[in-house]
C-alpha cells in the first residue's frame, strides 16, 4: 500500500505536466515550443546529424587526406562526409543553421531532402535558402505558424513596403511596389481578400503616397478608407471617368521626365533618368497607387453602349499596367474571379501584373488563371486551402516562385480609424479633385492616437 501511495505521489505531478505540455503545444504552440520543441529538436539533431545525412543521402567519400589521418591516429571506420555544420541558432519559431556543400553537392540535394529531415528532427517544416556559392542556410520551423499569425515585431518596412502576411517559414511577407509595381489578387466571399486589402491601405496610409479606389460594389469595400483616399469611384460610369484622368496625369509624368532628359552636355549621368525616382525630390511627383476591387465589374456588359465603354476601359488599365511604374503609378488589381472569358483584354492585363496572390476560389479556372502561367504546382496548393483558414493564400511571382502566406487579423475599424488619422497626409493632385471622397476630416490634434495590439489571426 506504501508503494502505491509513493508512485501516486510521484506519478501524479509527471501526469499533470505531461497533461499541461499537451495542452500548450495545442493551444500555445509558440509557449510550447521555446520551453519543450527546441531543446528537444536540437538534442536529436545534434545528436543524429551525420546518420541522418547518410540516410538522406547527403554525404560524400571523404577525401584520401581524410583516410590516412584517420586510419593513421585511430582503428575506427572511415565514413562518408556530411556537410559542415555551422552554429546553431535558435528563433521564436523554430532554428536555423548554415550548411557547408561538401564537393560535388549543389543546394537542390539539401532542398529534396526537406521533408526527410523535417521528420527526423521533428519540427513541422524545413526551408533551405541559398547564401553563397558552396553554403546554405536551413530554416527549420517548429509549429504551423499560419494557424495563429503574430508577425514579427522587427518585420521590415519603409517607403511604398507593406508587411502584409505572413510566410510559412515564418518571415513576413512584403508587398514592395518597387520591386513587383503591379499584383493581381483573387478570393472568393470570406477567403480573406477583404483582410488582406485592409492591411495594404493601412500600411501605406501613414505614407507619402496618393491612394486612389475603384470599388464598384457601391464603394462598401473603399468607403471606410475615404478620408485617405484621393480619389473614389464607386461604379463603373465613375470608374470611366476616372481612368482617363490617371492616364493623362501618367502622361504628364512622363512629359515632365521627357522634359528632364532634354539634357546639357555637362549634365552629371547620375541626373539623367527614365523613371520618376532620378528625378530631383522637389519635382518628383507623388506615387500614387491604385486600387481596383471587383475587376470584373468592369468586364461586365449588358448593352452596346456599355460594351464601348467596357473597352476603353480596359485599354486604359492595361495601360497604366504597361507604362505606369516608370511614372510611378502602381496597380492593385483584385477581384473574387478572373479567367479569359470576362473579355477581351483580360489575359492582356493579367500579362502585365507581375504579382500574384490567391487566396480560396471557387473554380480552378480561377486559380489558373492567377497561378497557372508562373508555378503550375501552385494551383493545387491554391484549389487545397480549407474555409476555416480564412486569410491563406498562395502568393508567386513571374521568377516562378511561390510561397503559403496569411494575414493576420485587422478590423475594419481600426483600418478606418488609421485613415481617419492619416487624412492630413492625402497629397495635392489637383487632377484628382474632382473625384475626392466628400467626408470630413478631424483636426490632427483633436485625432486620438490608437495602439495597434500585435495582430493574431485565429
Amino acid at each position: 500500500m506504501s508503494d502505491l501511495t509513493t508512485l501516486l505521489e510521484v506519478g501524479g505531478p509527471v501526469v499533470a505536466l505531461g497533461g499541461g505540455a499537451a495542452y500548450a503545444r495545442v493551444k500555445h504552440p509558440a509557449a510550447y515550443w521555446s520551453t519543450v520543441g527546441l531543446p528537444v529538436s536540437t538534442v536529436r539533431l545534434l545528436s543524429s546529424y551525420g546518420s541522418v545525412m547518410e540516410a538522406c543521402g547527403l554525404t560524400v567519400a571523404p577525401s584520401r587526406l581524410r583516410i590516412f589521418a584517420v586510419k593513421a591516429m585511430t582503428q575506427r571506420e572511415v565514413r562518408p562526409v556530411p556537410p559542415r555544420r555551422g552554429i546553431i541558432r535558435p528563433t521564436l519559431t523554430g532554428l536555423k543553421l548554415r550548411l557547408r556543400l561538401a564537393p560535388g553537392q549543389e543546394p537542390a540535394d539539401i532542398a529534396a531532402s526537406a521533408e526527410r529531415l523535417r521528420h527526423a528532427w521533428g519540427v513541422h517544416s524545413a526551408y533551405v535558402t541559398t547564401v553563397k556559392p558552396g553554403v546554405v542556410e536551413l530554416r527549420l520551423v517548429g509549429y504551423d505558424v499560419l494557424r495563429r499569425v503574430r508577425m514579427p515585431r522587427k518585420a521590415a518596412g519603409g517607403f511604398l513596403k507593406v508587411p502584409v502576411a505572413l510566410r510559412e517559414d515564418a518571415t513576413p511577407f512584403i508587398r514592395d511596389y518597387r520591386a513587383i509595381p503591379h499584383q493581381l489578387t483573387l478570393g472568393a466571399t470570406l477567403s480573406g481578400k477583404s483582410m488582406y486589402l485592409r492591411h495594404l491601405i493601412a500600411g501605406l496610409a501613414r505614407q507619402p503616397v496618393a491612394l486612389v479606389g475603384i470599388d464598384c460594389k457601391r464603394g462598401v469595400e473603399l468607403a471606410p478608407f475615404a478620408p485617405r483616399l484621393s480619389a473614389l469611384a464607386t461604379d463603373p460610369d465613375q470608374a470611366a471617368e476616372l481612368l482617363p484622368t490617371l492616364v493623362k496625369e501618367m502622361e504628364d509624368r512622363y512629359d515632365l521626365i521627357r522634359a528632364r532628359q532634354g539634357i546639357a552636355p555637362d549634365t552629371p549621368d547620375e541626373e539623367i533618368t527614365s523613371d520618376i525616382w532620378g528625378l530631383p525630390e522637389d519635382e518628383r511627383p507623388v506615387p500614387v497607387v491604385l486600387f481596383v476591387d471587383e475587376v470584373a465589374e468592369l468586364f461586365l456588359v449588358a448593352t452596346k453602349k456599355d460594351e464601348e465603354r467596357r473597352d476603353e476601359m480596359v485599354t486604359q488599365l492595361i495601360r497604366l499596367a504597361q507604362l505606369g511604374r516608370a511614372a510611378g503609378i502602381y496597380l492593385e488589381v483584385c477581384g473574387q474571379r478572373f479567367g479569359a472569358e470576362l473579355g477581351k483584354g483580360a489575359t492582356m492585363l493579367r500579362a502585365q501584373l507581375t504579382g500574384r496572390v490567391c487566396h480560396r476560389v471557387n473554380d480552378e479556372a480561377s486559380a489558373k488563371m492567377a497561378l497557372g502561367d508562373i508555378a503550375p504546382e501552385a494551383v493545387h496548393a491554391a484549389c487545397s486551402i480549407a474555409p476555416e483558414r480564412p486569410g491563406l493564400a498562395v502568393a508567386g511571382d513571374t521568377s516562378g516562385g511561390w510561397s503559403r502566406i496569411r494575414t493576420p487579423y485587422l478590423s475594419l475599424g481600426d483600418a478606418a480609424e488609421t485613415c481617419q488619422e492619416s487624412a492630413h497626409m492625402v497629397p495635392d493632385l489637383a487632377a484628382l479633385k474632382p473625384f475626392r471622397p466628400n467626408v470630413p476630416v478631424r483636426p490632427v490634434e483633436d485625432a486620438a492616437p490608437v495602439v495597434l495590439a500585435h495582430p493574431v489571426t485565429d
